[in-house]
């Protein structure tokens, strides 16, 4: 609501109400989900039965608690892991694609920087088929024609690496190229006047400036990455990331341990986003 606009009682009593409807249906799910996480039944459905910390610590069947859910902890591991190298290259070419777009002037470097968002407006899915048939193509025509077994390109971990690098990398270029624009590059040539290398002068000057942008950028592709279903899915082979885990759980019919598995996402991605909040808030005062 604009302050200088004038509302009627009605009206505003009317808007009030929208705004509050609109974050009951954000956030009515989410406590949904927490409080089945506490039932102490075997099915997440009602009648309530009571409140337990069963599906948190829970180590006897039925009742196997997200700490005691070896499966479980196995998919976290594998997530973590595909996140982590997800989150480094990404960081790493979208510097490098920031760098170039801001640095350098060539020809169709407008079309370059459209060209760079067609990962974002294509469906995850068909991003995963795609790559899936490209890498499997590819593969396949190796080890016919040099008896060579690409194992990396059949589906597996480093494909499901590859294919959400594919689509992240353009997140984190948006988010470094925003910041990187608003560096004054009289900085770092002082520093070359002063006898610096230009690596060295990069290092000093412009990497301390994009440090917390570049911290923002990779939180940002943990995140995505950790949480990523219609690309993983597509690609990967026979470990299991949680959200793949997760699905397979949901379809045959689970125990509110997957409640558990949510509550403690939601957590780490309120920790995460927070960071994400902080850092950018401490960017822009160092901006100003």
């Amino acid at each position: 609501m604009i302050p200088s606009v004038p509302f009627n009682r009605s009206r505003k009593a009317l808007y009030q109400c929208f705004i509050a409807l609109f974050f009951i249906f954000l956030l009515l799910p989410l406590a949904v989900v927490i409080a089945f996480s506490f039932h102490d039944a075997t099915y997440p459905s009602l009648p309530w039965k009571g409140a337990s910390t069963v599906w948190y610590l829970g180590d006897a069947s039925p009742y196997v608690g997200l700490f005691n859910d070896k499966r479980l902890l196995s998919s976290v591991i594998t997530s973590t892991q595909v996140a982590l190298g997800v989150t480094l290259v990404s960081t790493l070419l979208g510097l490098c694609n920031a760098h170039l777009l801001v640095r350098f002037q060539f020809r169709y470097k407008e079309l370059l920087s459209v060209l760079m968002l067609v990962p974002l407006v294509i469906p995850g899915v068909i991003l995963g088929i795609s790559i899936l048939v490209t890498s499997s193509s590819i593969a396949n025509s190796v080890d016919d024609l040099l008896a060579w077994e690409w194992q990396w390109a059949r589906p597996g971990l480093v494909l499901v690496v590859l294919g959400q690098v594919a689509f992240i990398t353009s997140i984190t270029t948006l988010v470094i190229l925003a910041r990187y624009r608003r560096f004054d590059s009289s900085l770092e040539e002082a520093a070359l006047n002063l006898g610096a290398t230009p690596w060295r002068a990069f290092r000093a000057v412009t990497l301390p400036f994009l440090s917390p942008t570049l911290i923002s950028a990779a939180i940002v592709g943990f995140l995505m990455s950790f949480e990523n279903f219609n690309t993983t899915l597509m690609l990967v082979g026979s470990d299991s990331p949680l959200t793949v885990e997760m699905y397979q759980r949901v379809r045959e019919g689970t125990t509110p341990v997957v409640n558990a598995v949510s509550v403690a996402l939601m957590l780490g991605s309120i920790v995460l986003a927070s960071l994400y909040t902080w850092l950018q808030y401490r960017a822009q005062k160092t901006r100003l």
